[in-house]
Parts: structure tokens; C-alpha cells; sequence
């Protein structure tokens, strides 16, 4: 019971962080800044990633892996907007690192999907299939596709506030 109910809360914090990174990705393709929504989006990545170590497990697996690469990833993201303020080569750090760590939050839900949807988990069911690679790749593309745009476009004004 009380695992369901964490899955439950680990879950809702996983759809805020993808909900507040799709709306702080595009912000920065439209070039603005949207502090609140990246305050949401890094905080709720965190916990997120944060939380998914607490889920009773049985040696390496690679939601484990995928966490301990996704915390440096966050850390470096988090260090670029607040502690560097996004001057400089710290603009582009950022913006890297906030679409990666939304794509890692993304590669989570698609591998979810894959398990938990039936009409998805037939079509690969042990998560080797064509399907499930396609997908894989297709949100990989546009991700990398997502990233470019947002580094060209992405140039706000050092703000030495938090």
C-alpha cells in the first residue's frame, strides 16, 4: 500500500517535470526566460530523479543507471542558470542540459508506456523491437532537433537574481 501510493506520487512528480520542461524548452525557443517554470521544471527533474532511487530493487538495473546519469547532468544544468546566471558559454551549457535532462524524463515515460500500455507492450514486448526502437529514435531526433533550435534562438540577459 504505501508503495503504491509513492509510485503514485513519484509518477505525478515525473508528469510535472515533463509538463514544466516542454513548456521551459519552448520558452527558450521563443527566447524568453520563464524563471518560474524553470524553477518547476529543475526542482520537480530532481525529485524525480531523486525518488526513483527509493523504489525497492534488485541489484543494477537501468532506471538506476539512467538516475546516476541524469543527477551530473541536472547539477551542471543548475550550476549554468543560478550559479552562472547563463553568461557566456553557460547560455548554451544550460540549454544542453535542460533539454537532455527533459529528454531522460521522456525516455522514462516511453520506456513506461511500452511496459504498462497493452496495445503498446504487445507490439514490443520485451522492449527490442523495432516499435519500441523507432519510437526511441524518433524522440531522440527531435530532441536533438529541439536542442539546436532552442541554443540558436535561446539568448537572454544575464540576470544576476534568482
Amino acid at each position: 500500500m504505501i508503495l503504491h501510493i509513492y509510485t503514485i506520487i513519484h509518477v505525478l512528480i515525473s508528469l510535472a517535470a515533463l509538463f514544466t520542461g516542454i513548456v521551459v524548452v519552448f520558452g527558450m525557443i521563443a527566447d524568453k526566460r520563464l524563471d518560474s517554470w524553470t524553477k518547476w521544471f529543475l526542482t520537480t527533474a530532481v525529485l524525480t530523479t531523486v525518488t526513483g532511487f527509493f523504489f525497492p530493487f534488485h541489484g543494477f538495473t537501468p532506471a538506476i543507471g539512467l538516475g546516476i546519469i541524469s543527477l551530473p547532468f541536472l547539477a551542471i544544468t543548475i550550476f549554468a542558470r543560478y550559479s552562472k546566471h547563463l553568461a557566456g558559454a553557460w547560455r548554451w551549457i544550460y540549454v544542453i542540459g535542460a533539454v537532455i535532462c527533459l529528454y531522460f524524463n521522456l525516455f522514462v515515460l516511453v520506456v513506461q508506456l511500452f511496459e504498462k500500455v497493452p496495445a503498446l507492450h504487445a507490439m514490443a514486448p520485451t522492449q527490442t523491437e523495432s516499435p519500441f526502437k523507432l519510437t526511441q529514435l524518433i524522440v531522440l531526433a527531435t530532441f536533438i532537433l529541439l536542442g539546436i533550435v532552442a541554443v540558436i534562438r535561446f539568448h537572454p540577459e544575464p540576470s544576476h537574481t534568482v
